[in-house]
């Protein structure tokens, strides 16, 4: 308890900075945006401040991500958070989430700093920061989305960067915010997703089409393959499995920037249909965010239930549906999309209903390179793919 009452503390000092601040702002000159956030935290330590100037125990009051009652569907968006969402409390006399209290108000203090002084920090940096307090990186993760969620502003506005997992190769050249030039066909090599990804400027490409790969193996084995330049030009990017934002933002700023064909290579199996619906209608817990997230374009090429059966995929590679593997199904089978999609559930229900599932990696029991010279080739040039553009 001494613990956390120290870091509420150290909170009080920030409140009295910012209430300091409130009658200095106008010797800041800032951009709009910048404003409006500096504006958005003070107005949160001004209700604090209020709270403990009545002797109330102050509460944080959060938008509930984790919802579904708090979403709709939109087909041109994906889905997206609604107004008069249910909300969450976070309270500062209260033993489960005065710790909570004391982490928010930390995170808010460095944003605040971040956006002030117009620099920026990692997750990273912030739960390096203060790990005794943090406990996990995980927790700061959270936490900034929550703020971001809060103060209903996108996450890079808030200085805050997360280090990429994603990679990208192909036909793609651009110059990030520092003025480096990138070029993702210069080598065998992929090139790291950037960090900060509205930096980016000058794209220039001839790609035909965009390919989202869901593992890194199966990238990997493209690149080794060769497979942008013997098709035709074009571009793959992974998020080796469930996509991070900055991978999310990198395939909806190519969008944005071509308006090319995007298409999604991942399993035959629940995780990794979902992992695709990700990428095309967005997540539940970034909802928030959708319109600059999703890429509702994105059409399902491979590896779909259907050619299990169509390509005769030898039984002795195909793995039977887990009950969890059920579950997920049966979950993502109800989620409000799918109606938008019907050649998706009719895909979905066949697995549903065959039981069984199937790695990419399944096609090399066809042949070794069944996968980049006859698979991809032949869905690509004849449509085999399952969604409209």
């Amino acid at each position: 308890w001494s613990f956390y009452l120290v870091e509420v503390n150290h909170a009080i000092l920030f409140i009295k900075l910012i209430s300091f601040l409130l009658y200095s702002h106008s010797h800041f000159n800032f951009i709009t945006s910048s404003r409006e956030i500096l504006t958005n935290i003070e107005n949160i330590i001004l209700g604090i401040v209020t709270s403990l100037s009545k002797d109330e125990a102050p509460v944080l009051t959060l938008p509930n991500r984790f919802s579904w009652a708090n979403v709709r569907f939109d087909s041109t968006i994906g889905i997206q958070m609604s107004s008069g969402t249910s909300v969450t409390t976070v309270r500062s006399d209260c033993p489960s989430s005065v710790t909570k209290f004391a982490q928010i108000l930390k995170i808010l203090s460095v944003i605040y700093r971040l956006v002030q002084s117009n620099s920026y920090a990692t997750k990273r940096d912030i739960y390096y920061n203060n790990t005794q307090l943090f406990g996990s990186q995980a927790t700061v993760d959270s936490i900034v989305d929550d703020i971001s969620c809060m103060l209903k502003v996108p996450r890079r506005s808030l200085h805050v960067l997360a280090t990429s997992k994603g990679l990208i190769s192909g036909d793609l050249r651009y110059m990030e915010e520092d003025g480096t030039h990138i070029d993702c066909h210069s080598s065998s090599a992929a090139v790291a997703v950037s960090s900060n990804i509205g930096g980016i400027r000058n794209i220039v490409s001839s790609a035909r089409f965009i390919m989202i790969v869901e593992k890194d193996a199966t990238f990997q084995r493209l690149l080794d393959d060769d497979f942008c330049t013997k098709l035709s030009p074009c571009i793959i990017i992974t998020g080796k499995g469930v996509p991070d934002v900055n991978s999310r933002l990198m395939v909806r700023k190519l969008w944005d920037t071509l308006h090319i064909p995007i298409f999604a290579l991942v399993d035959a199996d629940p995780h990794g249909i979902e992992i695709m619906c990700i990428y095309k209608y967005g997540s539940l817990a970034m909802s928030f965010e959708a319109h600059s997230l999703t890429v509702p374009s994105v059409m399902w090429l491979g590896l779909l239930p259907s050619d299990l059966q169509r390509l005769r995929i030898p039984t002795d590679v195909l793995i039977p549906l887990s009950k969890r593997d059920q579950s997920k199904l049966s979950s993502l089978l109800k989620r409000p999309f799918l109606t938008d999609q019907p050649d998706w559930q009719k895909e979905m229900e066949l697995m549903q209903q065959n039981k069984v599932k199937a790695e990419i990696q399944s096609l090399a029991a066809i042949a070794p390179d069944f996968l980049t010279s006859i698979y991809l080739p032949n869905k690509l040039r004849y449509g085999g793919w399952v969604g409209a553009q």
